[in-house]
């Protein structure tokens, strides 16, 4: 039996967005950083919010348990910015886990439970060396027939990108614009983790080198840069460094009101229209590793509630927790035909001042991948451009109308698709 699209009984609208500084940092907890985002979307309602209006929150987090030894979560947050005792839910998709979140608040005001939710995400990753992190990370792949067997998430991805390159000949210089892009992009945003540019990054190794009297490196450009494994070491090949997005602390946050309550909040809300969320079978079964069904599954759905099609979309922050996973993102979402994500690159479509911008605030690869907060700050990213507040990275020459964010969970196990607009 074919489904029916689904139409919202209620609409919704985001009144407030804000998020921490994405990084490292020895000298904060996910409690400190979530209170950083709570307190930058508070400041972003025109409005004003009083905290006592919130009815309830839901917060994404993939393993506070093994990242900080600290579980049960949602509370804690509650009652460090005043909630306390509205509800508080923990959501947990991996990676997806601040999608679900989102769309989890969505349905409760959709539904009519509640009118006004707080809806986060938060993740301590750098309090565990890399090993362990990497430890953490595997456990939402399937454990049984893929962790045993050696695999970490970068083995997959490369997996992933070995299947795409025997596919769409793909070259490893195709997966390297994707993270040129993006270091452009994120060099512009202040709450990126690495907020340089992949030239930045290898001048300032040139001047190093330079001040210690080293020989210079015979780098003539980004991409001689990258290829040189002294800079750009193989991870699982042909991912390598600069391919794979960094461990990263950080937290996000939006304000969902119901649509008849928004002006009451802001006379510039934004509006979410569609939602879609798809599951798919772990990478060592699928017929195609070269497509995630979930990403397809979810962006059909979310589609076909707003009424519109991928042509539509004028700009989007997809997952790109591996350069090959942004590659295979837009070609899912109907952006462009399979095999023609790396051409589309390539030409420049992907750019910030390109015809399908993707990735404005530097996507995870440079803003940063705190797992369970990611998919709440790429929805921080589009409220900025659609509002016309994201400065020297705001789209240039476009009346932007309608974006689109897409947030993966491990290898597209899950996946959350949502639609956003200005009216």
């Amino acid at each position: 039996m074919s489904r029916k699209a689904r139409k919202l009984a209620r609409g919704v609208a985001i009144a407030g967005a804000g998020m921490s500084k994405f990084g490292a940092f020895p000298d904060k907890n996910g409690r400190d950083l979530f209170v950083e985002a709570f307190t930058e979307m508070a400041k972003s309602v025109d409005k004003g919010i009083d905290t006592k209006d919130i009815e309830a929150l839901y917060v994404g987090n993939f393993s506070s348990d093994l990242f900080e030894g600290q579980g049960h979560i949602a509370p804690i947050m509650a009652d460090w910015v005043g909630l306390v005792p509205k509800p508080a839910i923990r959501v947990e998709g991996a990676c997806a886990s601040g999608g679900i979140s989102i769309r989890e608040g969505f349905i409760g005001i959709v539904s009519g439970l509640y009118d006004i939710v707080l809806v986060s995400g938060v993740e301590k990753m750098s309090y565990l060396p890399t090993e362990r992190v990497t430890d953490t990370l595997a456990s939402a792949a399937d454990t049984i027939y893929e962790g045993c067997c050696g695999f970490t998430f970068p083995g997959l991805y490369a997996a992933m990108a070995t299947a795409y390159m025997a596919k769409h000949g793909a070259t490893v210089e195709d997966f390297m614009r994707v993270g040129i892009k993006n270091h452009k992009n994120g060099a512009l945003n202040p709450k990126a983790q690495f907020n340089k540019s992949i030239r930045d990054l290898m001048n300032a190794r040139m001047e190093k080198a330079k001040q210690k009297g080293e020989p210079l490196p015979a780098w003539k450009d980004e991409f001689d840069f990258l290829k040189d494994p002294q800079a750009n070491p193989t991870v699982a090949w042909p991912m390598k460094l600069f391919d794979c997005s960094p461990i990263t602390d950080g937290a996000a946050c939006i304000l969902l009101v119901a649509e008849d309550l928004a002006k009451n909040f802001t006379d510039k809300p934004i509006y979410i229209i569609g939602s879609g969320q798809g599951s798919d079978h772990a990478l060592h079964e699928r017929e195609d590793m070269t497509t995630i069904q979930s990403a397809k599954v979810a962006a059909k759905e979310a589609y076909e509630m707003a009424g519109v099609t991928s042509q539509d979309i004028q700009i989007a922050e997809v997952h790109d927790c591996f350069t090959i996973a942004e590659l295979v993102a837009v070609e899912d979402l109907g952006f462009f035909k399979p095999g023609e994500g790396t051409k589309a690159t390539k030409d420049g479509l992907t750019a910030r001042e390109g015809a399908k911008p993707i990735n404005t605030s530097g996507g995870l690869k440079s803003k940063g991948h705190p797992v369970g907060a990611s998919g709440v700050g790429q929805v921080v990213e589009i409220w900025h451009q659609m509002r016309g507040t994201a400065g020297p990275r705001q789209v240039p020459g476009k009346d932007i109308r309608l974006a689109l964010s897409h947030n993966v969970g491990a290898t597209g196990g899950t996946c959350v698709v949502h639609i956003y607009e200005r009216r």
